[in-house]
Protein backbone atom coordinates (compact mmCIF):
# COMPACT_ATOMS: atom_id res chain seq x y z
CA UNK A 1 0.00 0.00 0.00
CA UNK A 2 2.62 2.31 0.73
CA UNK A 3 4.88 1.76 -2.41
CA UNK A 4 1.37 2.04 -4.25
CA UNK A 5 1.12 5.63 -2.20
CA UNK A 6 4.73 6.91 -3.17
CA UNK A 7 4.48 6.04 -6.88
CA UNK A 8 1.08 8.09 -6.82
CA UNK A 9 2.68 10.69 -5.37
CA UNK A 10 6.17 10.17 -7.38
CA UNK A 11 3.91 10.33 -10.58
CA UNK A 12 1.33 13.41 -9.56
CA UNK A 13 5.28 15.35 -9.18
CA UNK A 14 5.82 14.51 -12.21
CA UNK A 15 2.49 15.76 -13.86
CA UNK A 16 3.07 18.87 -11.40
CA UNK A 17 6.03 19.91 -13.05
CA UNK A 18 5.40 18.90 -16.73
CA UNK A 19 8.57 16.67 -16.25
CA UNK A 20 8.77 12.57 -16.83
CA UNK A 21 11.80 12.70 -14.30
CA UNK A 22 10.77 14.58 -10.98
CA UNK A 23 13.81 17.20 -9.88
CA UNK A 24 15.93 16.45 -7.04
CA UNK A 25 14.64 18.84 -4.82
CA UNK A 26 10.91 17.63 -5.46
CA UNK A 27 12.13 14.28 -4.08
CA UNK A 28 13.44 15.93 -0.90
CA UNK A 29 10.36 17.82 -0.55
CA UNK A 30 8.32 14.26 -1.09
CA UNK A 31 11.02 12.71 1.22
CA UNK A 32 10.86 15.27 4.18
CA UNK A 33 7.03 15.79 3.74
CA UNK A 34 6.38 11.44 3.94
CA UNK A 35 8.68 11.74 7.22
CA UNK A 36 6.88 14.58 8.81
CA UNK A 37 3.43 12.71 8.20
CA UNK A 38 5.09 9.88 9.80
CA UNK A 39 6.51 11.53 12.36
CA UNK A 40 3.04 13.23 13.38
CA UNK A 41 1.37 9.59 13.90
CA UNK A 42 4.40 8.26 15.86
CA UNK A 43 5.06 9.03 19.59
CA UNK A 44 7.22 12.18 20.31
CA UNK A 45 7.88 14.41 22.94
CA UNK A 46 7.12 18.58 22.73
CA UNK A 47 6.80 21.69 24.77
CA UNK A 48 10.58 20.62 25.83
CA UNK A 49 11.47 23.86 26.66
CA UNK A 50 11.33 23.46 30.42
CA UNK A 51 13.98 20.22 31.57
CA UNK A 52 15.43 22.51 34.50
CA UNK A 53 14.09 22.85 37.49
CA UNK A 54 14.75 24.01 41.14
CA UNK A 55 12.62 22.97 44.54
CA UNK A 56 13.62 23.71 48.19
CA UNK A 57 14.41 21.26 51.01
CA UNK A 58 10.82 19.96 52.27
CA UNK A 59 9.07 20.67 49.37
CA UNK A 60 7.33 18.96 46.45
CA UNK A 61 9.19 18.86 43.52
CA UNK A 62 6.92 18.21 39.67
CA UNK A 63 8.72 16.88 36.17
CA UNK A 64 6.30 17.50 33.57
CA UNK A 65 6.87 15.23 30.23
CA UNK A 66 4.22 15.98 27.37
CA UNK A 67 3.93 13.62 24.96
CA UNK A 68 1.61 13.11 21.52
CA UNK A 69 0.50 10.15 20.01
CA UNK A 70 1.29 7.88 22.87
CA UNK A 71 -1.24 5.31 21.80
CA UNK A 72 -1.23 1.98 23.55
CA UNK A 73 2.64 2.82 24.83
CA UNK A 74 3.54 3.31 28.44
CA UNK A 75 5.24 6.70 29.75
CA UNK A 76 8.13 5.77 32.57
CA UNK A 77 10.09 7.66 34.81
CA UNK A 78 13.83 6.17 35.52
CA UNK A 79 16.05 7.85 38.29
CA UNK A 80 19.29 7.92 36.06
CA UNK A 81 22.15 7.73 38.42
CA UNK A 82 20.95 4.06 39.92
CA UNK A 83 18.70 3.47 36.59
CA UNK A 84 15.94 2.82 39.23
CA UNK A 85 12.46 2.11 37.80
CA UNK A 86 9.90 5.28 39.82
CA UNK A 87 7.31 4.67 38.11
CA UNK A 88 5.50 3.10 34.82
CA UNK A 89 2.29 4.46 33.90
CA UNK A 90 0.55 6.08 36.84
CA UNK A 91 1.83 3.68 39.06
CA UNK A 92 4.88 3.67 41.96
CA UNK A 93 7.63 1.50 41.23
CA UNK A 94 9.57 3.03 44.19
CA UNK A 95 9.90 1.97 48.07
CA UNK A 96 10.05 5.27 48.42
CA UNK A 97 6.58 7.14 49.03
CA UNK A 98 7.84 10.30 48.08
CA UNK A 99 7.98 8.95 44.72
CA UNK A 100 4.21 9.13 42.65
CA UNK A 101 3.56 9.25 39.08
CA UNK A 102 0.52 11.99 38.10
CA UNK A 103 -1.82 11.74 34.85
CA UNK A 104 -4.94 12.87 33.88
CA UNK A 105 -7.05 10.81 31.74
CA UNK A 106 -6.72 12.40 28.27
CA UNK A 107 -3.73 14.75 29.05
CA UNK A 108 -0.82 14.51 27.38
CA UNK A 109 0.74 15.37 30.52
CA UNK A 110 2.75 12.79 32.54
CA UNK A 111 4.37 13.97 36.10
CA UNK A 112 6.39 13.11 38.14
CA UNK A 113 5.80 14.20 41.53
CA UNK A 114 8.67 14.03 44.47
CA UNK A 115 7.55 14.95 48.15
CA UNK A 116 9.68 16.53 50.73
CA UNK A 117 12.57 16.50 48.48
CA UNK A 118 16.06 15.80 50.09
CA UNK A 119 19.27 17.73 49.00
CA UNK A 120 19.99 13.77 47.58
CA UNK A 121 17.46 14.22 45.23
CA UNK A 122 19.74 16.15 42.94
CA UNK A 123 20.22 14.71 40.08
CA UNK A 124 18.65 13.61 36.33
CA UNK A 125 15.26 12.18 36.13
CA UNK A 126 14.15 10.37 32.27
CA UNK A 127 10.89 10.22 30.87
CA UNK A 128 10.79 7.16 28.81
CA UNK A 129 8.08 6.01 26.15
CA UNK A 130 7.87 2.10 25.37
CA UNK A 131 8.46 2.56 21.30
CA UNK A 132 11.11 0.31 19.76
CA UNK A 133 13.80 1.74 20.75
CA UNK A 134 12.58 3.02 22.91
CA UNK A 135 12.50 7.00 23.09
CA UNK A 136 13.45 9.10 26.29
CA UNK A 137 14.49 13.13 27.37
CA UNK A 138 15.90 13.86 30.33
CA UNK A 139 15.40 16.12 33.28
CA UNK A 140 17.72 17.49 36.03
CA UNK A 141 16.15 18.77 39.32
CA UNK A 142 18.12 20.65 41.69
CA UNK A 143 17.69 20.93 45.49
CA UNK A 144 18.64 23.62 47.42
CA UNK A 145 18.57 24.89 50.77
CA UNK A 146 16.11 27.62 51.44
CA UNK A 147 17.28 30.21 53.78
CA UNK A 148 16.11 33.39 55.25
CA UNK A 149 18.28 36.40 55.94
CA UNK A 150 18.27 39.45 58.10
CA UNK A 151 19.99 42.04 55.70
CA UNK A 152 21.24 44.26 58.57
CA UNK A 153 23.31 41.34 59.50
CA UNK A 154 23.37 39.10 62.83
CA UNK A 155 23.55 42.20 65.74
CA UNK A 156 22.54 45.97 65.57
CA UNK A 157 22.19 49.19 68.06
CA UNK A 158 19.24 51.05 67.73
CA UNK A 159 19.06 54.73 69.98
CA UNK A 160 16.45 54.78 72.53
CA UNK A 161 13.67 56.86 70.22
CA UNK A 162 14.53 55.99 67.16
CA UNK A 163 13.40 53.58 64.22
CA UNK A 164 14.05 49.87 64.17
CA UNK A 165 14.08 48.90 60.93
CA UNK A 166 14.78 45.20 60.14
CA UNK A 167 14.48 43.54 56.47
CA UNK A 168 13.76 39.83 55.67
CA UNK A 169 15.01 38.20 52.53
CA UNK A 170 14.26 34.22 51.70
CA UNK A 171 15.89 32.66 48.76
CA UNK A 172 16.25 29.32 47.45
CA UNK A 173 12.64 29.25 47.17
CA UNK A 174 10.78 27.89 43.96
CA UNK A 175 7.67 29.57 45.40
CA UNK A 176 7.21 32.61 47.08
CA UNK A 177 6.14 32.64 50.94
CA UNK A 178 2.42 32.54 52.13
CA UNK A 179 3.45 34.30 54.74
CA UNK A 180 6.52 35.75 56.87
CA UNK A 181 5.94 35.95 60.51
CA UNK A 182 8.17 38.02 62.98
CA UNK A 183 9.16 36.83 66.49
CA UNK A 184 10.71 38.73 69.41
CA UNK A 185 12.37 36.27 71.43
CA UNK A 186 9.65 33.57 71.57
CA UNK A 187 6.58 35.69 71.27
CA UNK A 188 5.13 37.01 67.95
CA UNK A 189 4.88 40.66 67.36
CA UNK A 190 1.62 41.92 68.19
CA UNK A 191 0.79 44.81 66.37
CA UNK A 192 -2.49 45.41 68.72
CA UNK A 193 0.24 45.35 71.75
CA UNK A 194 2.33 47.77 70.83
CA UNK A 195 1.54 50.87 68.49
CA UNK A 196 3.68 51.80 65.97
CA UNK A 197 4.87 48.63 64.55
CA UNK A 198 3.77 47.72 61.00
CA UNK A 199 5.05 44.93 58.39
CA UNK A 200 5.58 45.19 54.55
CA UNK A 201 5.76 42.06 52.26
CA UNK A 202 6.80 41.95 48.96
CA UNK A 203 5.91 38.70 47.65
CA UNK A 204 6.92 38.96 44.12
CA UNK A 205 10.54 39.77 45.78
CA UNK A 206 10.37 37.54 48.54
CA UNK A 207 10.97 39.95 51.25
CA UNK A 208 9.20 41.42 54.58
CA UNK A 209 10.23 44.68 56.39
CA UNK A 210 9.65 45.47 60.04
CA UNK A 211 9.47 48.53 61.40
CA UNK A 212 9.60 49.62 65.09
CA UNK A 213 8.80 53.32 65.32
CA UNK A 214 10.27 55.28 68.55
CA UNK A 215 11.70 52.35 70.10
CA UNK A 216 12.91 52.00 73.88
CA UNK A 217 15.19 49.96 75.84
CA UNK A 218 11.95 47.07 76.40
CA UNK A 219 12.14 46.72 72.27
CA UNK A 220 15.36 45.04 72.88
CA UNK A 221 15.66 41.37 71.97
CA UNK A 222 16.14 38.71 69.47
CA UNK A 223 13.94 39.21 66.29
CA UNK A 224 12.97 36.70 64.05
CA UNK A 225 11.89 36.26 60.61
CA UNK A 226 9.72 33.09 60.12
CA UNK A 227 8.72 32.12 56.33
CA UNK A 228 6.00 29.59 55.80
CA UNK A 229 8.50 27.53 53.22
CA UNK A 230 12.18 28.29 54.34
CA UNK A 231 14.58 27.98 57.95
CA UNK A 232 14.38 31.44 60.19
CA UNK A 233 16.70 34.18 60.26
CA UNK A 234 17.71 35.84 63.78
CA UNK A 235 19.19 39.47 64.85
CA UNK A 236 19.73 40.51 68.07
CA UNK A 237 18.64 43.76 68.41
CA UNK A 238 20.13 46.43 71.46
CA UNK A 239 17.91 49.44 72.24
CA UNK A 240 20.50 51.80 74.11
CA UNK A 241 20.19 55.16 75.74
CA UNK A 242 22.94 57.09 74.10
CA UNK A 243 23.38 60.07 72.12
CA UNK A 244 26.43 59.22 70.70
CA UNK A 245 26.44 57.99 67.12
CA UNK A 246 27.94 55.04 67.37
CA UNK A 247 24.97 53.33 69.10
CA UNK A 248 22.47 54.27 65.94
CA UNK A 249 21.77 51.78 63.80
CA UNK A 250 23.96 50.24 61.28
CA UNK A 251 25.23 48.14 59.04
CA UNK A 252 27.23 46.46 61.84
CA UNK A 253 27.43 45.66 65.18
CA UNK A 254 29.23 48.71 66.46
CA UNK A 255 30.76 49.26 70.05
CA UNK A 256 29.53 52.19 71.52
CA UNK A 257 31.72 53.64 74.41
CA UNK A 258 28.61 53.94 76.57
CA UNK A 259 27.92 50.33 76.64
CA UNK A 260 28.60 48.51 80.30
CA UNK A 261 31.56 45.46 79.68
CA UNK A 262 32.93 43.10 82.89
CA UNK A 263 36.16 42.56 83.61
CA UNK A 264 37.98 39.94 85.56
CA UNK A 265 40.18 41.17 87.78
CA UNK A 266 43.11 38.40 88.78
CA UNK A 267 45.56 39.94 91.41
CA UNK A 268 48.80 38.36 92.57
CA UNK A 269 50.37 39.56 95.07
CA UNK A 270 53.54 38.97 97.31
CA UNK A 271 53.16 39.26 100.99
CA UNK A 272 55.98 37.99 103.35
CA UNK A 273 56.93 34.74 101.50
CA UNK A 274 53.05 34.38 101.01
CA UNK A 275 51.82 34.76 97.55
CA UNK A 276 47.65 35.50 97.20
CA UNK A 277 45.62 35.56 94.65
CA UNK A 278 42.51 37.43 94.18
CA UNK A 279 39.75 37.66 91.49
CA UNK A 280 37.31 39.92 90.84
CA UNK A 281 34.73 40.97 88.56
CA UNK A 282 34.89 44.46 87.75
CA UNK A 283 31.77 46.00 85.76
CA UNK A 284 33.09 49.29 84.24
CA UNK A 285 33.16 51.43 80.85
CA UNK A 286 34.42 50.08 77.42
CA UNK A 287 38.16 51.14 76.79
CA UNK A 288 39.51 50.28 73.69
CA UNK A 289 42.58 49.90 76.22
CA UNK A 290 40.99 46.56 76.79
CA UNK A 291 42.95 43.42 75.76
CA UNK A 292 43.98 40.46 77.03
CA UNK A 293 46.28 40.51 79.16
CA UNK A 294 47.07 44.20 79.74
CA UNK A 295 48.61 45.59 82.66
CA UNK A 296 48.17 48.09 85.46
CA UNK A 297 47.23 50.89 83.13
CA UNK A 298 43.62 49.56 82.10
CA UNK A 299 42.83 48.62 86.03
CA UNK A 300 43.96 52.08 87.18
CA UNK A 301 42.06 53.44 84.47
CA UNK A 302 38.88 51.63 85.54
CA UNK A 303 39.48 51.80 89.50
CA UNK A 304 41.28 55.30 89.73
CA UNK A 305 44.20 54.06 91.98
CA UNK A 306 47.29 52.16 91.19
CA UNK A 307 47.20 48.16 91.93
CA UNK A 308 50.08 45.30 91.42
CA UNK A 309 50.97 43.38 88.98
CA UNK A 310 47.57 42.30 87.33
CA UNK A 311 46.04 40.89 84.47
CA UNK A 312 42.45 42.47 82.48
CA UNK A 313 40.51 40.32 80.35
CA UNK A 314 37.46 41.66 78.72
CA UNK A 315 34.75 39.08 79.35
Amino acid sequence: MKVILLAFLYGLLGLLSGQDNPSKDDIFDLTNYTMNEKLKQEPHFYNTSIRDYKAAVGQPAYLHCFVKNLGDREVSWIRKRDLHILAVGVHAYSRDPRFAAIHTEGSEDWVLRVANVQLRDTGAYECQVSTEPKMGITFWLTVEVSKAEITTGTEVLVRAGSDINLTCRVANVAEPPSFIYWYRDTNMINYALRGGVSVETDQHLRTSRLLVARASTKDSGNYTCVPSNSDTASIMVHVVNSERPQAMQSGVASTPASMNYFYKLKLSISLGGWRISLRRRIRGVHSSACRPRVGNRVVQEQLDKPLPTAQVTCL
